[in-house]
C-alpha cells in the first residue's frame, strides 16, 4: 500500500451556497427535547442553571442533578462530536430529571476561564462538569487541583487527578472498520446514490482535523483496515488543522476525489462537512466520524457510505447517571472500545441497504477478531510506514 501526506495547508476554496444553510443555525436555547439526531429546546428562567449568555436551561432547584457542559471547539450544531455529547446530556435529563448549562467556548485559551467560572459557581452548584474533547486536558488538570471539592467528567482524554472521571476511547478500532469499508469499496465497480468507483485508481483518503496524538488513532486503524482489505490501495492523508472549517475540509477532500480517491474518510468535526459536500460535486463516497452522519446530514445522505460513530453521549450520560447515584469512579480512565460498544461502523441510511453482503460479512468478521483479540489494530500511523 502506498501512502501520500501532506501537513501543509492547502489552497481554500469557496463552498457553494448549500452549505452555508447545513452549517447555520444552531439551538435556540440549551435544553433538548430527545436522544435522537436532531434537538429542540425549552427552558425555564426561574432557579435555573445558566450558560455564559445567561439562557435558562433548566430549574436546577429539584433537579436530579445539576450539570456543566463544556464544549470542545467547534461547539453546538457541529452534527457530530459536540451533537453527539449534548444528545447524551438531554438523554439523562429525560430520564433523570437534570439540568444542564451549555458552554461553548470560541478558543483553546478559554477552557480554563470557563472551567474556573463554572467551579466557582454556586448559583447554580454544579454537581458535575462535563469537558468534552482532548484539548480541554491541560486546563482541567490545573482547574481540578484548585477545586478538589468539585467532581469533574472528560470525554476524550484522561486527567491524573482524584476529582476527575476520564473517558477515553479506542477510536483506531472503529476506524479500521472503516478502512475495510473503504478499501472493500475502491476495489469494486460501484454506482448508487450519488457516487461512483473508478475501480482502476484504487485510491482512498483520509481528512483529519487537528493533528494530534488522539486523530492520529483515527488515521491508524483507517489505514490498517484498507490495508486489510486490499494491500495495493494508496492512501491520501492530511490535516486540515481546524474542527470547525468546511472550506478547509471541502479542499482537502476535492485535491483527494481529483487524485482519484473513491472514498474519503473524516476525522475533523465540523470541518468534515465539507467533506461531504465535495463528494457530491465529485461524484464519489465518504464515511463520516462519531455520529450517523447520514441521519444527521441527511443532504448528504446520497454520498455517505458510513459512518463510524463514537458513543461520546454514552460517556456523558454515564457520568451524569453515576453522579446521581453517588457512583462516579473519578481517578480512573475507562476506555471504550468494540468490545464495549463504545465505537462502532453504522451504515449510512440511504447507501447501507446497498452494500452487499458479501462486504456487510467481512466486516463483521474483522470485527469479532479484533473484539477476540485475534486482530491487532494500530494507534499510531507511524507503525504502518
Amino acid at each position: 500500500m502506498t501512502h501520500t501526506r501532506s501537513t501543509t495547508a492547502l489552497s481554500r476554496r469557496r463552498l457553494v451556497a448549500g452549505l452555508g444553510a447545513a452549517t447555520a443555525g444552531g439551538l435556540a436555547g440549551c435544553l433538548g427535547g430527545d436522544s435522537g439526531e436532531n434537538s429542540t429546546s425549552t427552558g425555564d428562567g426561574a432557579s435555573a442553571a445558566t450558560t455564559g449568555d445567561g439562557q435558562a436551561v433548566g430549574d436546577a432547584s429539584d433537579a436530579g442533578a445539576t450539570v456543566g457542559m463544556i464544549y470542545a471547539l467547534g461547539g453546538l450544531d457541529d452534527r457530530s462530536f459536540n451533537d453527539a455529547a449534548n444528545r447524551g446530556i438531554q438523554r439523562a435529563r429525560l430520564d433523570h430529571d437534570v439540568a444542564f448549562a451549555n458552554e461553548e467556548p470560541a478558543s483553546a485559551p478559554e477552557f480554563e476561564t470557563t472551567q474556573a467560572a463554572l467551579s466557582a459557581s454556586t448559583e447554580p452548584d454544579y454537581d458535575l462538569i462535563c469537558c468534552i474533547g482532548f484539548l480541554q486536558a491541560e486546563a482541567l488538570s490545573a482547574v481540578a487541583g484548585e477545586h478538589p471539592d468539585q467532581r469533574y467528567a472528560i470525554v476524550d482524554s484522561a486527567v491524573d487527578s482524584d476529582n476527575v472521571a476520564s473517558y477515553v476511547f479506542r477510536e483506531h478500532e472503529g476506524s479500521f472498520q472503516a478502512g475495510h469499508l473503504a478499501g472493500l469499496v475502491t476495489d469494486r465497480d460501484v454506482s448508487v446514490g450519488a457516487g461512483s468507483t473508478v475501480p482502476d485508481e484504487r485510491t482512498v483518503g483520509y481528512v483529519g482535523g487537528v493533528e494530534s496524538d488522539l486523530v492520529r488513532k483515527f488515521e491508524a486503524g483507517y489505514r490498517a483496515g484498507v490495508d486489510h482489505a486490499a494491500a495495493d490501495v494508496s492512501v491520501l492523508s492530511t490535516y486540515v488543522d481546524s474542527f470547525d472549517d468546511p472550506e478547509a475540509g471541502y479542499a482537502a477532500a476535492a485535491e483527494m476525489y481529483e487524485r482519484g480517491a473513491d472514498v474519503v474518510y473524516h476525522a475533523a468535526g465540523g470541518s468534515g462537512l465539507g467533506v461531504f459536500q465535495a463528494a457530491q460535486e465529485h461524484g464519489r463516497y465518504a464515511i463520516g466520524v462519531d455520529s450517523d452522519q447520514s441521519r444527521s446530514n441527511p443532504r448528504y445522505a446520497d454520498v455517505i457510505l458510513a459512518s463510524m460513530v463514537k458513543r461520546v453521549g454514552t460517556a456523558v450520560y454515564d457520568a451524569t447517571a453515576r453522579t446521581i447515584d453517588g457512583e462516579l469512579d473519578t481517578g480512573s480512565t475507562t476506555a471504550l472500545g468494540l468490545a464495549e460498544d463504545g465505537v462502532a461502523l453504522v451504515y449510512g441510511t440511504s447507501l447501507g441497504p446497498a452494500i452487499p453482503d458479501g462486504v456487510r460479512a467481512a466486516i463483521a468478521e474483522s470485527g469479532d477478531r479484533i473484539v477476540a483479540g485475534d486482530l491487532s489494530v494500530p494507534s499510531d500511523p507511524e507503525a504502518l510506514d
